[in-house]
This record gives C-alpha cells, sequence and structure tokens, in this order.
C-alpha cells in the first residue's frame, strides 16, 4: 500500500480537527456559552472600533479559554471512559482540568476589562 503523500496527510488531519471543533461546540454546554461570549466580544470589538493590538489580545484570550476548555472536555471524557464510576483520583484530575478553565477565563475576563472599561467614558 502506498504511503499517502504529506499534504493529503495534513488535509485530512485538518479535517479530523474541524470535526472535533464541531463535536465539541454541538455537545458541550459550557462551549456553547463560550462560543456565544466570543460573538459578543467580536461585535465589541467591531462597535469600540479597538486597535490591532487590542483585537490580537483578545483573539489570543478567546483562543486560550476554548482551546483549554476542549482539552479539559477531552480530559473528563477520557477519565470518565478509564473509569466510569466515582473515583477519588479522576475526580481530582478533573478538578483540575476544570480549574485551568477557570484560571484561563479569569484571565480572558480582565482582558476584557483593560480593553473596553476604558472605552466607555
Amino acid at each position: 500500500m502506498p504511503k499517502e503523500s504529506f499534504l493529503v496527510n495534513r488535509i485530512r488531519s485538518v479535517g479530523f480537527a474541524f470535526k472535533g471543533a464541531l463535536l465539541l461546540i454541538k455537545t458541550e454546554a459550557s462551549i456553547k456559552i463560550q462560543v456565544f461570549i466570543t460573538i459578543i466580544m467580536t461585535f465589541a470589538g467591531f462597535y469600540f472600533q479597538i486597535s490591532n493590538t487590542e483585537w490580537t489580545i483578545q483573539i489570543l484570550a478567546i483562543a486560550l479559554v476554548l482551546g483549554i476548555e476542549g482539552v479539559n472536555t477531552a480530559i473528563e471524557k477520557t477519565a470518565d471512559f478509564i473509569q466510569p464510576e466515582y473515583d477519588k483520583k479522576i475526580g481530582f484530575i478533573k478538578d483540575i482540568s476544570a480549574g485551568a478553565v477557570m484560571l484561563v477565563s479569569i484571565a480572558a475576563c480582565i482582558i476584557g476589562l483593560i480593553i473596553y472599561i476604558p472605552k466607555l467614558h
């Protein structure tokens, strides 16, 4: 069987990643909320005409929250698959993963406040 080309392999990988992102958005309530907030913040950016630097920082903050939430979901699903019953160690792992999402979300909120509070005056 001939080996697939690098390009075909990359296209297939992007397809899997896109499928995963759609599954995440379709199945996870927290991501749905975060996507809604992303849309609101994008409109706010256009409304307040934020600078290129502010756009860059806002996009990075949004990407971090969504990305870490995706990793958190993957960790939780893996933990549930490995150990469907309650397990103290699995609970610890899941709590740490959720805590990472919370820390990034707090940082993103602070970034939003730094960008938008001055524009409200």
